[in-house]
């Protein structure tokens, strides 16, 4: 089990993200709300979200709202002192899945965690992506072009996996930094171009159409035919 976890109070954040490998998952810590949102809707993939609702820059009930608005089917806990009836009501109908109040028991969580991560959820996104003759597997962690397997690092997998799920629309540089490496500011490297070039070497290297295209001034897009 993957889960992301949204909590601005760094001490509460790495209590939950070290019980929560002690137990044998994974856990991505974000620290405020604007980079929850962006780690939920991006390329990584959640199967459980815990947000608190006291959160700076965007507050845990908006962040789930925007999750949704955006698509998002990401089972969602709410971890939070806000213990009122009107608050858990207002969790649940801005989209959240489950609502647990501070203090907890961490048994409590976990078993919370693992039953929203067995719910089924409709419309569930497809594990397998292809453009022409690229596939990826999103649960085997695979590439194959014409049937050939490619080898790919996590980050050069990470931003083909987005620009397959951006196919024929342009996407910017900063779109890349932002959902990609989850950068808010230019770092004022190459790092974006240096990424695409050997991604561009290992996808379209020897074939007769590439499919990673540079739009000059613009971006790049990710297309099956020109």
């Amino acid at each position: 089990m993957k889960v992301l976890i949204v909590e601005d109070d760094a001490e509460g954040a790495a209590f939950l993200a070290h019980g929560i490998a002690e137990r044998g998952h994974e856990a991505d810590v974000a620290r405020n709300g604007r980079d929850g949102l962006v780690m939920a809707t991006g390329p990584q993939r959640y199967d459980v979200v815990i947000v608190d609702r006291m959160l700076p820059e965007l507050d845990g009930l908006s962040l789930v709202k925007a999750m949704r608005a955006a698509g998002s089917a990401i089972p969602t806990l709410f971890l939070t002192s806000l213990s009122g009836i009107d608050d858990r009501v207002e969790g649940l109908e801005a989209g959240g899945d489950d609502y647990l109040v501070k203090p907890f028991a961490f048994s409590e969580l976990m078993a919370r965690l693992a039953a929203l991560a067995r719910r089924p959820t409709l419309g569930a996104e497809p594990t397998v992506l292809a453009v022409g003759d690229l596939e990826m597997d999103l649960i085997r962690r695979t590439v194959k072009r014409g049937g050939h397997e490619i080898d790919l690092q996590p980050r050069e997998f990470q931003l083909l996996e987005f620009l397959m799920r951006s196919e024929g629309r342009v996407v910017t540089r900063s779109m890349l930094l932002e959902k990609v490496w989850a950068f808010h500011f230019d770092p004022q490297t190459n790092i974006v171009e240096t990424h695409i070039s050997r991604l561009r070497a290992k996808v379209d290297r020897g074939q007769a159409t590439p499919l990673i295209l540079t739009l000059r001034g613009a971006g790049y897009m990710l297309r099956a035919s020109n």
